[in-house]
């Protein structure tokens, strides 16, 4: 070979090493984006668990008492007469009849992965949900399960409303029965869009194989997290006449979950993990048909609450492994901890347990070992952040316990027709837009931060200055310089033109992203059952009604845990402006009232804040090539969803190694 050739292949292999350098580093920007947005949620969605908690810190007389009357309500939920009406649309014409048999599981995936024509008669939603919460009620709160029949078991991760990854696993891998058992570890609902569907069909097949069908509780079990994330508003939307009966159904299903399950008395699955202090008696003891939601106090009929029991099903809820040792508070999700490898070697020999199996986390392949191969994480929602942005999976093990692991993705042929560069540009512009739509909850600030910067009101400022700020309002710890280019579009080198970032801000796209979307104020006052519960625990004197003494006492605690939304001082005048017999008093309903009002107000406030910001700076003519149109295209391009009939022989799957995974 002659010195040019030899050149050239050179040439060749440089250019070729930088660009999957770049298509890598590109790939785990967008992955950090989808991840570190994801954890910011969570973590505002737990201030509200922080903020039970020291209520019943400084209220503890409150706390036991005040849910006495919330428990008798939900007790006899299960036995009232069903008051349910006629829903209009596409009710689709097909009978559900107990027993529940594998022809009406033939029936139920039949008519759910149509498009179109896909409800269920509300009498036939209310009948699965109300016989699965009777069964599972039966239920311990660890469930044990054996190989000793079967010879082997396949576990399911987070789903996530992703009805078509749920039908590809029981294409490929077949419906349970006594020979093929499954556990399925929780998160069945939210974010996804058929979380009704999946969460019906995993009850029913439960009822149909009771003891082939295994379902563990998630975080996202929880009436709490279904306001945040989307769940309630599916169920309101199928169902716009029947929800409230049908979401009381459905708490019934959440507060019954077993939460978790032991596999041969030597592997535990359960949805996070553990911390330094479970207990699997103390948890084995626990009612859990108190906790109907996690993140609010458990019914305890009058008795003392047990604030060490709620901690105990925090943390196997929300947990998550981590390469370093010991066991730290999860700063990323604001609950549960970080547990390292000497917490999971103490707790499987306390337990005298082989390995752990637990959901919780997307993975790009979806599944992963940590701490020596003691720690597996399932993950089974496949596209989850978007097209093409991870594999689901599922675990089978046999009666060695060794795992198998089968990685798959739905939908695929979507998948196939694009190219690579299609298929980033998809997953980049749907993390573009999440940011987006995060970053709108900072726009004044970032606008104030950048100008600070900009005494000329020249519109720009250095990109130092600009990632400074960025991080400082959002704290979400991202590689702003690799994303400048992307968030403040057709800027130089040197400089960043920081109104092409609020201009992005305040595009159509990203408007209507927000829109779709509910902060967790939204969400507190969307589940009104949680502004009951705070209302019970600040009327410390059982009384029916809040003073302004008690009230104020309280509402440092929300400010503190609430930033942004509520001011003390706002608060405290909602308060006497709602006492309108002036006698010092606020009762439930004014206080329900004043939440209300306040929304109301936020949400005007902030539509005046978007007219100002139109007149207030010097408009600049969009065109078809301006920068920043033509991001916010492609980013409604890419992000438009098209819903066909699921086929879920329309996947790819294989079967991987674990000796090599």
């Amino acid at each position: 070979m002659d010195e040019n050739a030899i050149r050239a292949a050179i040439f060749i292999q440089k250019w070729y090493r930088r660009h999957q350098a770049r298509r890598e580093m590109q790939r785990r920007c967008n992955w950090q984006i989808f991840q570190n947005l994801e954890y910011a949620s969570e973590q505002d969605q737990a201030e509200l668990y922080k903020f039970f908690n020291d209520l019943i810190k400084h209220m503890p007389q409150a706390a036991g008492r005040k849910n006495q009357y919330q428990g008798s309500a939900h007790v006899s939920v299960l036995e009232e007469k069903d008051d349910l009406v006629e829903e209009f649309g596409d009710i689709v014409n097909a009978k559900i009849e107990l027993p529940i048999r594998k022809n009406h599981i033939d029936l139920l995936i039949d008519v759910f992965r149509k498009k179109r024509g896909n409800r269920l008669h509300p009498k036939y939603v209310a009948l699965i949900l109300r016989e699965a919460a009777k069964s599972l009620k039966q239920l311990p709160n660890i469930s044990p399960v054996s190989t000793a029949v079967s010879q082997q078991v396949t576990v399911c991760g987070d789903l996530h409303g992703k009805l078509d990854d749920l039908l590809v696993v029981l294409h490929k891998n077949g419906l349970p029965s006594s020979s093929n058992p499954y556990v399925f570890n929780g998160d069945f609902v939210d974010r996804g869009k058929r979380g009704l569907e999946v969460l019906l069909l995993l009850l029913s097949l439960y009822l149909a194989f009771p003891n082939a069908v295994f379902l563990n509780r998630g975080n996202h079990e929880d009436s709490v997290m279904n306001a945040r994330y989307g769940f309630i508003r599916e169920v309101e939307s199928k169902y716009p006449r029947n929800h409230k009966r049908i979401l009381a159904f459905i708490d019934e299903v959440y507060r019954w979950l077993p939460l978790g399950s032991v596999l041969n008395s030597r592997v535990l699955i359960v949805h996070g993990g553990f911390s330094d202090s479970t207990s699997l008696d103390l948890i084995k003891s626990i009612d859990r048909g108190k906790y109907v939601s996690i993140l609010r106090p458990p019914l305890t009929d009058g008795e003392p609450l047990d604030k060490t029991e709620w901690q105990q099903i925090f943390d196997i809820m929300w947990s998550d492994p981590q390469a370093t040792m010991g066991c730290v508070p999860n700063t990323l999700r604001g609950a549960g901890v970080w547990f390292g490898p000497d917490v999971t070697d103490n707790f499987l020999q306390r337990h005298r347990l082989s390995y752990v199996i637990r959901s919780h986390e997307c993975k790009p392949n979806g599944h992963e070992f940590m701490h020596d191969n003691k720690i597996i994480t399932i993950f089974s929602a496949s596209n989850y952040y978007a097209i093409g942005s991870n594999k689901g999976a599922y675990i089978r093990l046999n009666n060695q316990l060794m795992p198998h692991f089968v990685q798959y993705i739905s939908a695929a042929s979507q998948t196939k027709r694009l190219s690579f560069k299609q298929r980033m540009g998809i997953v980049e512009s749907s993390a573009l837009k999440e940011l987006a739509v995060r970053m709108r909850d900072h726009r004044d600030e970032l606008e104030d931060e950048f100008r600070k910067y900009d005494p000329k009101d020249s519109g720009y400022i250095s990109i130092s200055q600009w990632c400074k700020v960025m991080e400082n309002v959002t704290k979400l710890g991202l590689p702003w310089r690799l994303l400048r280019d992307k968030l403040a579009p057709g800027t130089d080198s040197q400089k960043v033109n920081y109104n092409r970032t609020l201009d992005l801000l305040d595009t159509d796209v990203i408007l209507e992203a927000e829109a779709d979307g509910m902060s967790v104020m939204d969400a507190l006052y969307a589940n009104k059952a949680s502004l009951v519960a705070i209302f019970n625990i600040i009327d410390a004197d059982n009384s029916g009604e809040i003073t302004l003494d008690e009230f104020e006492t309280a509402i440092d605690l929300l400010v503190a845990h609430m930033p942004g939304a509520y001011s003390k001082a706002e608060m405290l005048e909602k308060c006497r402006m709602m006492d309108l017999n002036g006698d010092g008093k606020v009762d439930l309903n004014e206080f329900l009232e004043a939440f209300r009002l306040s929304d109301l107000h936020r949400k005007e406030q902030q539509d005046e804040n978007i007219r100002r910001r139109s007149t207030g700076r010097p408009s600049v003519a969009k065109t078809a090539t301006d920068p920043v149109t033509l991001l916010a295209d492609k980013i409604s391009k890419n992000t438009l969803v098209v819903e066909h009939d699921i086929d879920p022989t329309d996947c790819e799957s294989r079967v991987i190694d674990p000796k090599k995974s």
